[in-house]
């Protein structure tokens, strides 16, 4: 993390404000979803007991870290590469029925955005991680050892979750992909780091998805461990993806 580069940048106007304008045209454009959403809050009444706290401090928290030292010359790509990897999951999971959203939707275009922006906010944590770790004499071999046990856990965990789909060619393909990014890392620490983010992360985002039925896994979890987890491993394919030469 750049300490000498202030938190608040010309960038993060810009990227504030394409957020809030992202918000805003998914509210618009499936406003019967939105409206559906804000059906079940009683403005006549005690509404703060029926607001979504946890949804509006996800939203909050990933705000402030998407504006925190922005630069868009990173932060396109991180966009791009997230847009694109979001959409590849989305359709591998919906397709394979691993889970499924309410609105039956294979998959739904509304929920592509949030991979972008989940992405900058992981970039940010993975940063400040990596600034509080710097302070800290910490052989590089610790970071070796914990990346070997945390990727061989996830991918054991990973093969017995997706196993019932194994007769599609999504999740050959998925399954492939992360064993090759698993055994061919390029920095050890950057990439567990990435993980942890990805995951501490994503699990706020799986517990509001499936305890409000946004979207459910097949094995009824909320959420399963694996669908936390997976949000870490998309975090290094995505990472993988833009330290591509």
């Amino acid at each position: 993390m750049d300490n000498n580069k202030p938190i608040w940048t010309r960038d993060s106007s810009i990227l504030l404000g394409g957020f809030f304008v992202t918000i805003f045209l998914i509210v618009y454009i499936w406003w019967p979803l939105a409206e559906e959403v804000l059906a079940y809050i009683d403005w006549n009444g005690a509404w703060w007991l029926y607001m979504d706290w946890l949804l509006l401090g996800i939203f909050l928290f990933m705000s402030i870290t998407i504006v925190a030292r922005a630069n868009l010359k990173t932060d396109v790509l991180i966009v791009f590469v997230g847009m694109c990897g979001g959409l590849a999951i989305e359709s591998w999971g919906t397709q394979t029925n691993l889970w499924h959203y309410y609105t039956a939707e294979r998959p739904p275009l509304w929920i592509i955005p949030a991979w972008p922006i989940a992405s900058l906010s992981i970039d940010r944590i993975t940063r400040f991680l990596n600034w509080i770790l710097d302070k800290k004499p910490i052989h590089h071999s610790l970071f070796t050892y914990l990346y070997w046990i945390t990727f061989a856990s996830f991918l054991t965990l990973m093969l017995v979750f997706v196993s019932p789909t194994f007769d599609k060619s999504y999740t050959w393909l998925a399954t492939i992909l992360c064993i090759l990014l698993i055994l061919t890392p390029t920095d050890y620490r950057l990439a567990l780091l990435t993980f942890i983010a990805g995951a501490g992360l994503g699990y706020y985002l799986e517990l509001w998805g499936t305890t409000r039925q946004c979207w459910i896994y097949y094995t009824n979890e909320t959420p399963p461990l694996f669908a936390v987890l997976a949000h870490g491993m998309a975090a290094v394919a995505f990472l993988a993806c833009r330290l591509i030469d």
